[in-house]
């Protein structure tokens, strides 16, 4: 009975500790000590301390970054919305998509305390002392994202809807055997770079969010934080427009990369690779008699 419970004991904690490495450390990572950090940085300095190029590469660095940090344990789960499409792929069962999404959430939540904590007095030089999601001083936008003047709802939504579903029709190849996919060291700056390509050329008119969680959590921080229900109630209540909007994106990507991509690849060969080894081998083995050379050299550098 004792090692039944020692063993339970160890279970959860190897669990737990998975859990928190795999959730908590990556939107941490991801949303505030690399982007909404630089987003602080260039707002409270009037951008004499960087640009909002600056903010674009910093959130594409904390991608890169949260992926090599929990890429071997749960997978990268960094956004709901991908999450979502996981999901709906059958690539992950549909009883963690809340466990993931709630996570991911609260992992931005603590991650904007950092960042408040951090930048607070700027915040208040900045704000004057007092906390408000418009006007001149408003400081809101440093956590979460904000629309464009004079855009309808139906861009708004719209926006969302096709930075995300290209963020997932860029994402499926890479670790699609049936197409070219990446090495998995790979991944991670690729993904970054495509992240900074949908911020570059897709962020003016609602911020960029295509993501769920690095919205929301920094919202709900707000509100507790001294911002009170203005974060939610400002721009029309824009703030569902990041959080649903995503949702309908990432599997409309997914939809057009299996039309249009997908369904038309052809299967993959389990016997090629043990096919052309012979040849491989023949033809270095060659080489390394024409040119006196040991073949297994050749063979490493291959």
């Amino acid at each position: 009975m004792c090692v039944y419970a020692c063993l339970c004991v160890r279970t959860c904690e190897r669990v737990g500790c998975r859990w928190l490495m795999s959730f908590a450390s990556p939107p941490f990572v991801l949303l505030q000590l690399f982007g909404c950090a630089a987003a602080a940085q260039v707002k409270t300095s009037r951008q004499a301390k960087g640009q909002y190029l600056s903010v674009n590469m910093s959130f594409a660095v904390g991608v890169m970054s949260a992926m090599y940090l929990c890429l071997g344990v749960s997978g990268a789960h960094l956004n709901p919305a991908v999450s979502l499409s996981f999901c709906v792929l059958g690539h992950l069962p549909w009883r963690k998509l809340l466990p993931y999404s709630l996570s991911q959430v609260l992992g931005a939540y603590l991650a904007s305390a950092v960042v408040y904590v951090m930048y607070y007095d700027a915040i208040m030089e900045y704000s004057g002392g007092v906390l408000t999601s418009v006007g001149p001083n408003e400081t809101a936008s440093i956590f979460a994202t904000h629309p464009a003047e004079g855009l309808s709802l139906q861009t708004k939504f719209f926006d969302q809807v096709v930075g995300t579903a290209a963020l997932l029709l860029c994402i499926l190849p890479l670790n699609d055997k049936r197409n070219k996919p990446v090495p998995a060291a790979l991944l991670p700056p690729i993904v970054a770079t495509v992240i900074l390509g949908i911020a570059m050329s897709m962020s003016y008119n609602c911020g960029g969010a295509i993501n769920p969680a690095r919205d929301l959590g920094p919202r709900l921080f707000m509100l507790t934080a001294g911002w009170g229900t203005e974060v939610f109630t400002c721009f029309d209540y824009f703030f569902w427009v990041p959080l649903v909007a995503p949702m309908v994106g990432a599997p409309l990507g997914c939809l057009l990369y299996f039309v249009f991509i997908n369904w038309h690849l052809p299967d993959p060969d389990p016997d090629s690779d043990v096919k052309c080894q012979p040849e491989i081998l023949a033809a270095v083995n060659m080489k390394a008699l024409e040119t006196k050379e040991d073949p297994h050299f050749n063979m490493a550098a291959l």
